[in-house]
Formats: C-alpha cells, structure tokens, sequence
C-alpha cells in the first residue's frame, strides 16, 4: 500500500506502513473509546454519587490504558518517525503497556464481586491485590526477561511487537487474571442473565459480552504477530467500554 499522500502540491511520504497504521490506529480506537465512556461514566457516577458506578467508570478507564503502548508508538512513528524508546531496548512500551493490569484487574474484580459475589467481593479484592503487586514486581524489575520479543519488526516503520515468554511469572499471571475475568465476570454475568429477566438481563449481557470481549482481546495480543487480524481483533474491542456503559447506565 502507498503511504504517500499529497499537501500543498509537495508528495509526502509516511515512515510507518500500512501494517503499522492499522495496528496503531486501532490501539488509539480503544484508549479513545475506554476513556471517553469511562470519563463520561465517572462523571455520571459523580453526580448520582453512584459508587458502583464509578468503579466501573474506572475499569472502563484502565481497560483502555492496556493499550496506551501501541498508540504512544503510533504517536512517536507519525512525529518522529521512530519508534517509543528508540534506539532500544524497548521497555519503556512494554511499560506503558502493562503497567495498567494490576489497577484494572483491582477494579474489575471489585465490580464482579459486589455483583455476583457481594459478600464475599473484599476477599476478591484482596486476593487479586496480591497478585498484582507481584505482577508488577516482575513486570517492572524483569522487563526484559518477560518478553521473547520487545521491538518492531521493521524499526520506524511497524509498532513494538512485545511476545510474553511463555515460562516467566508475568505470562503465567496474566494467564491467570484474563481466566479469572472470563470466569468471574464474562461467564459471571451469563449466569445472573439466566436468572434474570427483561432490562435487568439485557444488562448482565452487555457486561458479560464486553469482558468476554475484553479477555478475547487480551489473549489474542499476547498471542498474534501485529498484523490485519490483530488490528481486526483490536477493532472489535472498541465496543467494551460502550457495552460497559450499556450495562451499568441506570
């Protein structure tokens, strides 16, 4: 595909290719989406004084921000035409990447449990608080050794590739929250959908579809070379935060 494109009569040409665009562009898409929905949401919740609300406001918020690596490089290709960290080692990517699991994962599992587990949503949180903290321990003091990869298949031309290594604590943790969030919230909400009836379970299928949605996602960017599935995948996960606030708007 030509980058190229013409201003004031001069033909111009773009440093990242069409792969890089999609990928970038698509990761912009979610962190724009999360953080309007959860930014209106948040004030919504503000003005009702609707706790629960806000919490889900603030999930919205840290879902987007899982994806503020690739739209921060996209930023760095399109001004700079480099890529985020370089001449490398690209940590700084898979920084702004991940270091937003542990909050969301906090959040979520705060909104699952007072939903469908209310007595039990502190011991939830607390549990999962743990094992955020040690996700962030190994994420931030084992960058590199996380990662198999962690650079752009074409330096200033594609987004940071980042591949967990599949042995290392922080893949095994991540493994591990996208299971408890399909599990506690995606299959979660189905249930009380089931047991629900009218709005009420219209509702609980928003919620369960977007964090079904949310953990496809995620699996699939741990798992997909960049390329047009994964900025087709991307594309579809632009729906959670709408099918967050479907659910949870009063």
């Amino acid at each position: 595909m030509d980058n190229s494109f013409i201003k004031n009569g001069v033909n111009l040409e773009m440093a990242i290719n069409a792969e890089g665009l999609l990928d970038g562009l698509t990761s912009a898409g979610i962190v724009l989406s999360a953080t309007i929905f959860g930014l209106f949401t948040l004030y919504k919740a503000l003005r009702l004084k609707a706790k629960l609300l806000g919490v889900a406001a603030l999930t919205m918020f840290f879902v987007g921000l899982l994806w503020l690596g690739p739209f921060v490089d996209l930023i760095f290709l399109l001004i700079k035409e480099e890529n985020v960290g370089h001449p490398g080692p690209y940590e700084i990517y898979a920084l702004l990447s991940y270091m937003w699991v542990a909050p969301t994962l906090v959040f979520a599992m705060y909104l699952g449990g007072e939903l469908i587990w209310p007595k039990g949503k502190w011991i939830l949180v607390i549990i999962y608080i743990a094992l955020g903290v040690i996700f962030e321990m190994f994420l931030w003091f084992n960058t590199n050794t996380s990662f198999e990869e962690l650079a752009p298949e074409k330096v200033g031309e594609t987004i940071i590739a980042a591949s967990f290594d599949r042995t290392h604590p922080t893949f095994i943790l991540v493994a591990t929250f996208l299971v408890s969030a399909l599990v506690f919230l995606g299959i979660g909400f189905i249930i009380k959908a089931k047991q629900a009836t009218g709005e009420l379970r219209k509702k609980f299928l928003f919620l369960a579809i977007g964090f079904i949605l949310f953990v496809v996602t995620g699996a699939s960017d741990s798992l997909i070379e960049p390329g047009p599935l994964l900025g087709i995948i991307r594309g579809a996960m632009m729906a959670f935060g709408l099918l967050m606030y479907l659910g949870l708007k009063s």
